[in-house]
């Protein structure tokens, strides 16, 4: 697919650009290039600050339907405006969870009520979000999931785990994938529930990475409460709503990943050029591959979108975990090959990395989490191609 930028659409890439001039400088300077991949540790609080002032804006929730506080872009505009903030160098951004996965999932599900409470906090960059998927036993596998909720007067008791948590930490809330009929198994008795972090039933505790930070969370839910009314759709609906919220993952969303990717691609040229690497003969054959890998990356995505029909992605949208993971981990192999030397140097002690460090080390994690390789392969072959479903072995 070609996307061809009219006048109105190139007007409107000049006032992004003029907005990020204006306003990502002084108390902002320091976040430029940093929070992507790796790097989510850093800044937290001057992060948030910096969504508060692009929602001052008007620049957060750009694709959300007037009515739920955004702006309505179409996704033409959407391509441009995460175009102009990776050029400007626009920090990871804090609220991607919210405004990304959670605010689409309760537009499209949520009631009026949950919609009027739960949105305005996601557009203003006051309120964020993780997400409960993940537990031990259910990693890729998230019909597998043990965490339950039993309604009691009128409030959801949740115990149970999950782990990979993303800003748990950081977050005001976090929509969690239960079990609330007894005795379920697989993907039936499953429901989506918007819990508050902010209670004694919870318990946040850090998983300390190769990188030496923690921004993923083990969270461990001890009789912990939400009100009835935080329930997303009705009970049992966890699964379909679940894999919506993938559809949304695997979206627009994508397009802001991809202006991570870019200032790492960036960061690797820069270098390449300063230090000499750029010489190589095969490293600047890596470096155009890396830079094809990743214009398909874009292609396939703005494929996948304008295909969008009835609130579901195209087929496309299946490769697109698979695709990423691998070309990302490949960009970490290839910055620090072009680093040479100075990738076995730390920046300072005890355990200081460099920004391409803490890349190559996280990148490792790439085709493990939001589902490994191996299931996103059955995903492909099974959902997108119709094959035979993989032989289940009963124990």
């Amino acid at each position: 697919m070609k996307i061809s930028f009219s006048e109105a659409d190139e007007a409107f890439r000049r006032e992004v650009a003029a907005w990020l001039a204006d306003n990502l400088g002084g108390e902002f300077e320091p976040l430029r290039f940093r929070g992507g991949p790796g790097d989510e540790h850093s800044f937290p609080e001057e992060r948030k600050a910096w969504e508060r002032k692009l929602a001052e804006g008007g620049w957060t929730c750009v694709g959300w339907a007037p009515e739920h506080g955004g702006r309505g872009l179409s996704i033409s505009q959407q391509v441009i405006f995460h175009e102009e903030y990776a050029r400007a160098g626009g920090p990871g951004r804090m609220g991607h969870i919210g405004e990304g996965l959670a605010g689409p999932t309760i537009a499209a599900f949520g009631t009026e009520e949950q919609k009027r409470r739960l949105l305005p906090g996601i557009v203003a960059g006051t309120e964020f979000w993780c997400q409960g998927y993940s537990e031990p036993g259910a990693g890729s596998d998230l019909a597998n999931v043990k965490t339950r909720a039993v309604l009691e007067n009128g409030q959801w008791r949740i115990s149970g785990q999950k782990v990979w948590t993303s800003l748990a930490h950081e977050s005001e809330w976090c929509f969690v994938i239960a079990r609330t009929e007894p005795g379920s198994v697989g993907h039936k008795g499953l429901s989506f529930l918007l819990v508050p972090m902010d209670q004694p039933g919870i318990t946040v505790r850090p998983i300390e990475q190769l990188t030496g930070t923690s921004e993923f969370n083990e969270v461990f839910f001890d009789e912990a409460a939400t009100d009835e009314a935080n329930l997303l759709g009705a009970p049992g609906d966890g699964w379909k709503i679940a894999m919506a919220l993938l559809g949304f993952e695997r979206g627009v969303s994508t397009l802001g990943q991809q202006m991570l990717f870019q200032n790492e691609l960036e960061e690797i040229i820069r270098i390449a050029r300063e230090n000499g690497a750029a010489r190589d003969l095969l490293l600047r054959q890596r470096i155009a591959e890396a830079w094809g890998g990743l214009r398909i990356l874009r292609y396939n995505s703005l494929r996948m979108l304008s295909g969008a029909q009835d609130g579901s992605l195209r087929r496309e949208a299946m490769i697109y975990k698979l695709c990423w993971a691998n070309w990302h981990v490949e960009l970490g192999k290839l910055a620090m090959d072009v680093l040479g030397q100075d990738a076995e140097l730390l920046e300072d002690g005890p355990y200081q990395l460099g920004r391409l460090q803490s890349m190559f080390l996280f990148s490792r994690s790439d085709t493990i989490y939001g589902g490994t390789n191996e299931i996103q392969r059955n995903i492909i072959a099974e959902r997108a191609l119709g094959m035979p479903r993989e032989p289940r072995v009963r124990a």
